[in-house]
């Protein structure tokens, strides 16, 4: 290894804080913007934050500023949120959690007393039970955690943890005493971004036993998650699908990996809570490539997926098996590369028909009411390959899973962790990472009622977002897996059309028809002036075919 000290990087460290070292670092991890709430403990930290080049967007609150920061991660490959200590921290625990859970590189930055302030453990304000509370509290969301007490280990310690986030798509904590953040260490802090590599011999001999099963297979397949649009393997699937000619399917938690218009791309495969002709297709497989997947309860459609690992080969950045072979030391990416490399070449597999790419047929019936899937059917209409969709969870979700995106890595939403409320504070996240993108959010009124004020955040920052919320009076999916009238699953309604009146900005559409919500729809895409509210009045019993099936699956657990 060379003797760094005399490098730039190294030269560029001299005379910079710690607080200006960390702003340093974030930005050459290309983080442009930043989501949070001050607080007293964090305003030193914040003052030189808007002194920097980041863009910081207040928000309503912590937890929307967590979401905001996870859809933005998901986007722009790493994001960040800064708030105050424990009030402000302890508040953002769940969105990190769910960040954690997809795989969502989202960097905490907690402001906190000062060590000068802690002398004899006093009763500040925030604090609970003692100074390392909230410390251990993310060190169970995060891959990695710090604070940043000891000047001389400080900028280390910024390198390690933001480093852990960019490997492990995963997010970090760091904590800064606030009489810590303008302290200059007197280190020279040679800097060098670290390169991951694979064992070469590991890679070899993994991408010689994949290629020979897929050459000898009849009926491959290849089923792409949430991973391949974390580390950006897009291209390298398709390059490898096309090249092989071997069919795609995502899993729910990695729909639009590729564009879902693509000759190949034969849907989402979710076990039996999917649609029957692909479960058949990739269930019939002899050789079944799961890159990127992790298969969680929902993707494998509440354990209904039937796959047999004598003939899958399951690559993720944590582990590679092939058969019952584990291999150690490879990198997701480079298993890709290499096995594309072997160039396997297996008979063409034939898609049928009924898995082929085809325009959805939609016909209006202006006077009908309107239902959840004739709002999806529409939306197939008009989304483009500058559209952005969130969905929120629920039928949100489900009934989403039926559109057909013309992008890849355009479908946001928390499909593992199903946390109600992501997609408002979301569609900040997204705007800001994608300001000229035009985002569609899908939100039940249920989950619009937790997080729904983080519209003030759009408006006030002139966003064009269309915002449409399912109004079935309460939480549908609950009605669906626990069948009778339980007043539990009931909401106070609201009249969601006339939000924009309140927060001063942007238009509201009250529907209840096919044809006003075509009206509607086509009257907000033109719109650029600001965001669009769409009030969809649904039936109680209005569902989706998607959340039927995964209701009978469900509900007999429940």
């Amino acid at each position: 290894m060379s003797d760094l000290s005399a490098s730039p990087q190294a030269q560029m460290t001299s005379g910079l804080s710690i607080g200006q070292y960390l702003i340093r670092r974030l930005q050459d991890y290309g983080l442009r913007d930043l989501f949070g709430i001050p607080g007293d403990y964090v305003l030193t930290f914040y003052s030189m934050l808007e002194e920097s080049p980041i863009n910081v967007v207040g928000c309503t609150r912590e937890d929307c500023a967590g979401y905001a920061a996870d859809a933005y991660a998901r986007l722009n490959g790493l994001g960040a949120v800064c708030v105050t200590y424990c009030v402000g921290g302890l508040s953002v625990c769940n969105s990190i959690a769910g960040a954690f859970a997809e795989k969502s590189p989202v960097v905490v930055i907690s402001g906190s007393p000062g060590l000068n302030e802690r002398v004899n453990n006093p009763l500040l304000h925030h604090k609970v039970r003692d100074f390392r509370t909230q410390l251990e509290v993310f060190e169970k969301i995060c891959i990695a955690g710090t604070e940043l007490s000891d000047p001389l280990s400080a900028f280390r310690e910024i390198d390690r943890v933001l480093d852990a986030a960019v490997r492990f798509k995963r997010p970090v904590y760091i904590e800064i005493p606030r009489d810590m953040v303008n302290v200059v260490p007197q280190v020279n802090h040679p800097y060098l971004m670290p390169d991951s590599t694979s064992d070469i011999g590991a890679v070899a001999e993994a991408a010689n036993e994949a290629a020979a099963l897929i050459g000898n297979s009849k009926k491959p397949i290849i089923i792409a998650g949430v991973e391949i649009h974390r580390f950006g393997l897009q291209d390298s699937v398709l390059a490898l699908a096309e090249q092989t000619n071997i069919p795609i399917a995502a899993t729910l938690l990695g729909k639009s990996v590729i564009r879902e218009t693509h000759p190949l791309y034969i849907g989402l495969y979710e076990g039996a809570m999917g649609r029957a002709e692909v479960t058949q297709f990739v269930e019939e497989s002899d050789c079944v490539i799961l890159l990127g997947t992790f298969m969680t309860d929902i993707n494998l459609g509440i354990y209904t997926a039937n796959l047999d690992p004598a003939k899958c080969i399951y690559a993720t950045s944590e582990q590679l098996r092939i058969h019952h072979h584990h291999f150690h030391g490879v990198m997701l990416g480079d298993f890709i590369s290499e096995l594309a490399a072997r160039n396997p070449k297996p008979p063409r597999r034939v898609i049928p028909k009924t898995l082929e790419h085809r325009p959805v047929e939609y016909k209006l019936v202006s006077e009908a009411p309107i239902t959840i899937e004739r709002v999806i059917a529409r939306l197939n209409q008009q989304i483009d390959d500058q559209s952005i969709v969130i969905a929120d969870i629920g039928d949100s979700l489900f009934a989403a899973t039926e559109l057909q995106m013309h992008d890849r890595t355009d479908f946001i939403s928390p499909a593992y962790y199903t946390s109600m409320g992501f997609s408002v504070p979301a569609t900040l996240g997204a705007q800001v990472a994608r300001p000229e993108d035009r985002v569609i959010t899908i939100c039940g009124d249920g989950a619009f009622q937790m997080t729904g004020m983080e519209l003030s955040t759009i408006v006030r920052h002139g966003f064009s977002p269309i915002i449409i919320v399912m109004d079935n009076h309460g939480y549908g999916t609950e009605r669906m897996l626990h069948a009778g009238d339980w007043e539990y699953n009931e909401i106070h309604s609201w009249n969601y059309h006339k939000l924009p009146e309140v927060l001063r900005g942007g238009t509201g559409y009250e529907i209840f028809t096919e044809g006003e919500f075509d009206a509607a729809l086509t009257k907000a895409w033109a719109d650029r002036s600001g965001m669009s509210l769409l009030h969809v009045h649904l039936s109680v019993s209005d569902s989706s075919l998607p959340l039927q099936r995964l209701a009978e699956r469900m509900s007999q657990r429940v």
